[in-house]
Formats: C-alpha cells, sequence, structure tokens
C-alpha cells in the first residue's frame, strides 16, 4: 500500500509502497476512503512537542473507511461498516480515568498518528474497541475532519460552564474555529468570532455569528464587552498565539471561563490576582471521549455542522503542509482515497 511517512524531524514525509498491516487480536483493517488533514499532524512532521511522535510514524487522525478485515474477537464490526479514525487511538480502559469517563486522560493511551500509525496510507489497523462508528448517510469526505476539529471543539464547548442564551466567543476562524462556530450556534450559544483576517469573519457571520471583530484593526477586548456589557460567559482559545490566549481571558465576565484548545509554543501568563478575585475559570481540553464523538458525529449527520473542505491527493501532502504554515487553508484539506 501507499503511505506518507514521517522519517525524520523537519523533512518532507515520503510517500511510498508498505506492507498493508495484519489485524491481530481485537484489531480491524480499515481501507481508507478519506482522512483531513490537521494542524497536529504538522506537528507530528516537526516534533514540535515534549512528547514526540516514535519515527518512522504515518500520520493522519482523521480517518475515514471502510472494514475491509476483522481479527480474532472483534464482534462489534463486520466488512464494509463505515468507521473513523481518531486521535484516541486507544486507552488502557482499566485507569482511574477510563473507569471514570475521562479516557482522554489515560496515561497510558495512544494516539493516532503519532504514538501509533495513522491514516495518511491506503490502509490502517485500529483497536475495533476504539474507532468511531460513522452515522449512515454521510460523505466520508466531508466527515472527516469532525473526528479532529469537529469533537475537539465540540468538547470544549461542552466543558466550558456555558449555557444556551450564553455569549461564548471563538477566537480564531480556522480549520477548528470555523467549526467550533457551528458547534456554538447549535447549541444555543450568542456567538462572537474573533479573528485577523476579514475573510474567515466573513465566513463567520455566514456561518452564523452574531458578532465578528478582527483583532488587527479593533481590540477585541473592548468590543466584545462594549457589546455583551460585561464579557462573555466562556471564550474558547483555538488560535496558537500568545496574544489570542491573553485576548480570550480578558474577554471572559467575572464568573467565566477560558477554555484552551490551541497549543502555541509561547508560555501562557495566567493573572492570578485577576483570576481568583474575577472567579475565572482556565480549562484545558483535549480532543474527546468515544462518548462526545459519538455526539459529534450526530450533529454533522443532521446537518447542524459542516466543515469546509478541499481535497487533496496523498502525493500533495507536503504541498499542503506547506500552505498549512503559511496560513494559506481556510477550512480543511481532506486526503481522497
Amino acid at each position: 500500500m501507499r503511505a506518507a511517512v514521517v522519517n525524520q524531524f523537519k523533512q518532507k514525509l515520503e510517500v511510498k509502497n508498505v506492507d498493508i498491516p495484519t489485524p491481530g487480536q481485537g484489531e480491524v483493517l480499515i481501507k481508507m476512503e478519506a482522512c483531513g488533514v490537521c494542524h497536529t499532524d504538522l506537528h507530528a512532521a516537526h516534533g514540535d512537542w515534549p512528547v514526540k511522535p516514535k519515527l518512522p510514524v504515518i500520520p493522519g487522525h482523521e480517518g475515514v473507511g471502510l472494514v475491509d478485515k476483522v481479527g480474532d474477537g472483534v464482534t462489534s464490526l463486520k466488512i464494509g461498516d463505515r468507521v473513523g479514525i481518531p486521535w484516541l487511538f486507544k486507552a488502557c480502559g482499566e485507569c482511574e480515568y477510563c473507569l471514570a469517563g475521562q479516557e482522554t486522560l489515560c496515561m497510558d493511551q495512544l494516539n493516532g498518528g503519532y504514538s501509533a500509525d495513522g491514516a495518511f496510507a491506503e490502509y490502517c489497523v485500529a483497536p475495533a474497541d476504539y474507532v468511531a462508528r460513522i452515522p449512515d448517510g454521510v460523505d466520508p469526505i466531508e466527515i472527516a475532519p469532525i473526528l479532529c476539529a469537529g469533537v475537539t471543539t465540540y468538547k470544549a464547548l461542552k466543558v466550558s460552564g456555558a449555557k444556551p442564551g450564553d455569549w461564548v466567543a471563538i477566537y480564531g476562524i480556522g480549520g477548528l474555529g470555523h467549526v467550533a462556530l457551528q458547534y456554538a450556534v447549535a447549541m444555543g450559544f450568542k456567538v462572537i468570532a474573533v479573528d485577523i483576517h476579514d475573510e474567515k469573519l466573513e465566513l463567520a457571520k455566514d456561518l452564523g455569528a452574531d458578532f465578528t471583530v478582527n483583532g488587527m484593526k479593533t481590540d477585541p477586548v473592548e468590543a466584545i464587552k462594549e457589546k455583551t456589557g460585561n464579557g462573555v460567559q466562556a471564550s474558547i482559545s483555538v488560535a496558537v498565539t500568545k496574544v489570542a490566549f491573553e485576548q480570550a481571558y480578558h474577554s471572559v465576565k467575572r464568573g467565566g471561563s477560558v477554555v484552551l484548545v490551541g497549543l502555541p509554543n509561547d508560555s501562557i501568563p495566567v493573572p492570578i490576582f485577576d483570576t481568583v478575585l474575577n472567579g475565572v475559570s482556565v480549562k484545558g481540553s483535549i480532543v474527546g471521549t468515544r462518548k462526545d464523538m459519538q455526539e459529534a458525529l450526530q450533529f454533522a449527520a443532521d446537518g447542524k455542522v459542516k466543515a469546509i473542505v478541499a481535497t487533496g491527493k496523498l502525493d500533495d501532502i507536503n504541498e499542503i503542509f506547506d500552505r498549512m504554515e503559511k496560513g494559506e487553508i481556510n477550512g480543511r484539506v481532506v486526503l481522497e482515497f
């Protein structure tokens, strides 16, 4: 099979022929139809984070495909079922976090396209218990980004503590942010979109934003407080800059929360005095559980959330990464097999 492989950090991926993997106990072999290209895949290829991926590695954790073979002991899936390869590739199932429904915090988890080979390939092997069940009647290319961008932002909104009718700000209307905005609208929030590109703010308006702010032209904190009276109940920071986090923090009203999703390389200062006196919560949110995934996929299957996608081929991956680094991608690029 053909696959895109990271052999060394900060070098171009090698698209080459490798052996088709064989499913083991409890695993399935999936023939890939599509795979979204996430910024995390670029971080994996560059080795940007403190915990490095194993090398060589095949990236990809927004993969959708059809079960081609089932390993011994698999009873929940059959050949022909459509499933997804998520970031939460596998967890131990036995630790305090797994038992408490917080499996994304499991210390022994594997992550798709990072610590386990992912879906930038014609075939992928994955644990049957952790693949996502794709709802019937959806387009594999359109649903692929929901496996990361969708479930990640949906979970961030869930843990924000905001209720229907509350003001929520989304910082960064890119691959994650444009999906986050749609979930926020579908969940009944009043939504403010913040970005530094007018074309992305126009997109935000089309997707249902109640108010938009260009952070290069206007102070978002002042604009948000003027619009809402005292700030938003929650701000979701999917942007990867220190400035965006600081603005997201200061746009929250007393008793509100800042949810961090984007992963900038800078350290983020938290104003302790203001945090304590104003009762502000600062939360980190990492993807979602299998239940969160089920819910996030259903929003998309019901037509309430739809990622903006452009398609590419496996051979295009290095060019796609170059465009991603330059910020030239709106929405998501999805590899089509």
